[in-house]
C-alpha cells in the first residue's frame, strides 16, 4: 500500500518514532500506516542506519549497466569525432567496425547518442527534396565511365583574393580526382587542371558538368573551347539540365562535405587553402568511409585509372565516308555550295562533317556531337529545339 499524500517524509518519520516508542508491534503499526509489513522493516531498517536521511527514497537506476558502451570505445567515437569534425555518425562508425575489427562496436543509433551526449552533433532543420529529373546519361557501371565536374561556390581568402575550387570526381567509386583552387573560373587554368588529372590517371568516357562557363557557352551545341578540346579527345561533354543540381547529385553531396572542411576559416592565401584542400582529398579518398559504396567502403578502394592514356598529340577527328567535311574559318562561317553558312566562332579552324538527309537538308556535327540540321534553302544551320 502507498503511503498517504499528505507527506511521505512526515508519514515515515512519525512511524519511525512510534516504532522507537516500543508501543506498536510491527503488524499494528504496518496496519496503522496502511503498509506492507516489508515496507515497515525498510524503513526501520534505514532509519535505524542512516537516520533521517535513510528515509529518502533512494534512485531505483541500476547501477551497472551491462549493455553500455564500454568507456574505451566511447573515448575513441568521441576522439574520432573532435579529429574529423565533418564525419557523421554512420562515417565513424563505419571507420571503426573497418580499422578497428578486434573490437565489436555499437549500432550507428548508440554512435549518435554518444556524439550527442558529448555535444558534438548539431540539429539539422529537416529538408524536403524534389525527387531527380530523369535524363538520359551515360550509364555508370565502371570507374572511370562518367566524371564530373563543378566549380564549388567562390569564397574570399584571407589576403582578400577569391577562390574557385575546381572539383573532378568519379561518379563509380566517389574517388575525388582534383580539388584545385583557382584563381579564376576561367577556360584555361581549367583546361591546365584538367590536363593534370588526364595524364595521371587517364581519360574518362564522359565528363558531367552544368551549363555555366568555361564548360559551356550559349555558341552552337553549347559547346566552349574547353567542350570542343574534349569532344576531340573522345570525351563526352554531359551537361545536366538548367537549374537542375541533383541531376549531379554525388558530386554536390561531396561539396556539402568538401565546404564544412575547408571553407570555415578561410586559410591566408591560395597556397595555403590548396594545402587544405589536398588534406581533404587525402581524406575522403583513403580514410573516410561512404556508405554508398557498401559496407563501408573507400573511394581508393573502388577506383582504378583509366586504360584510355592521355595523348601527346590531339587526334584528327574521323567522320564516315558518307559525310561531307568542311572546315570552319576563323570567323565562324563554312563554305557550302558558294555559300558562306555560319556555323560557331567556337569551332574556328575545326572539320565538321555533314550527314545528307534530303537533296536540301544535312544533319551538321562536330565529331559525334549533332549542332543542328543545313537547311540549303534557307541558307542557315537549324539548332534543335530544346526539350
Amino acid at each position: 500500500m502507498p503511503w498517504k499524500e499528505t507527506c511521505a517524509m512526515e508519514e515515515r518519520e512519525a512511524f519511525l518514532l512510534a516504532w522507537w516508542s516500543g508501543e506498536f508491534t510491527m503488524s499494528s503499526l504496518c496496519r496503522r500506516f496502511e503498509i506492507s509489513r516489508p515496507t515497515g522493516y525498510k524503513w526501520m531498517q534505514r532509519g535505524e542506519a542512516l537516520g533521517r536521511q535513510g528515509l529518502v527514497d533512494w534512485s531505483r537506476a541500476p547501477k551497472n549497466h551491462p549493455n553500455a558502451t564500454p568507456a574505451a570505445q566511447v573515448a575513441a567515437i568521441v576522439t574520432l569525432k573532435r579529429r574529423h569534425p565533418t564525419w557523421g555518425p554512420v562515417t565513424i562508425s563505419d571507420w571503426l567496425k573497418r580499422e578497428r575489427v578486434d573490437s565489436t562496436w555499437p549500432a550507428v543509433s548508440t554512435t549518435a547518442e554518444i556524439l550527442k551526449r558529448h555535444g558534438l552533433v548539431k540539429s539539422r532543420r529537416r529538408v524536403r527534396h524534389v525527387p531527380p529529373h530523369t535524363q538520359p546519361f551515360a550509364s555508370i557501371s565502371r570507374p572511370n565511365d562518367v566524371w564530373s565536374a563543378d566549380f564549388k561556390g567562390q569564397f574570399r581568402l584571407g589576403d582578400t583574393r577569391l577562390c574557385y575550387p575546381l572539383t573532378i570526381s568519379d561518379n563509380y567509386s566517389r574517388y575525388l580526382l582534383c580539388c584545385k583552387g583557382l584563381a579564376r573560373p576561367e577556360g584555361s587554368p581549367t583546361r591546365a587542371a584538367l590536363e593534370a588529372v588526364f595524364r595521371q590517371y587517364g581519360l574518362p568516357k564522359a565528363i558531367r558538368t552544368d551549363n555555366g562557363p568555361p564548360f559551356a557557352s550559349m555558341a552552337m551545341g553549347g559547346l566552349s573551347a574547353l567542350a570542343v578540346w574534349l569532344l576531340k579527345l573522345g570525351v563526352w561533354p554531359e551537361r545536366i539540365a538548367p537549374g537542375q543540381p541533383q541531376q549531379n547529385g554525388r558530386h554536390e553531396r561531396m561539396h556539402r562535405t568538401l565546404k564544412a572542411a575547408t571553407a570555415a576559416p578561410p586559410r591566408a592565401n591560395l597556397n595555403a587553402q590548396q594545402r587544405a584542400f589536398n588534406h581533404f582529398r587525402h581524406e575522403y579518398n583513403d580514410e573516410r568511409p561512404h556508405r554508398s559504396l557498401g559496407s563501408g567502403q573507400r573511394p581508393s578502394d573502388l577506383y582504378r585509372p583509366s586504360p584510355r592514356p592521355f595523348p601527346e598529340r590531339l587526334p584528327a577527328i574521323a567522320y564516315p565516308d558518307d559525310f561531307a567535311v568542311r572546315k570552319v574559318r576563323v570567323e565562324g562561317h563554312m563554305k557550302w555550295h558558294g555559300y558562306e553558312i555560319f556555323v560557331s566562332k567556337t569551332l574556328a579552324h575545326e572539320a565538321v562533317g555533314l550527314k545528307p538527309l534530303e537533296h536540301d537538308r544535312w544533319e551538321v556535327y562536330f565529331a559525334d556531337l549533332p549542332l543542328g540540321i543545313l537547311d540549303a534553302r534557307l541558307g542557315k544551320i537549324l539548332r534543335p529545339r530544346a526539350t
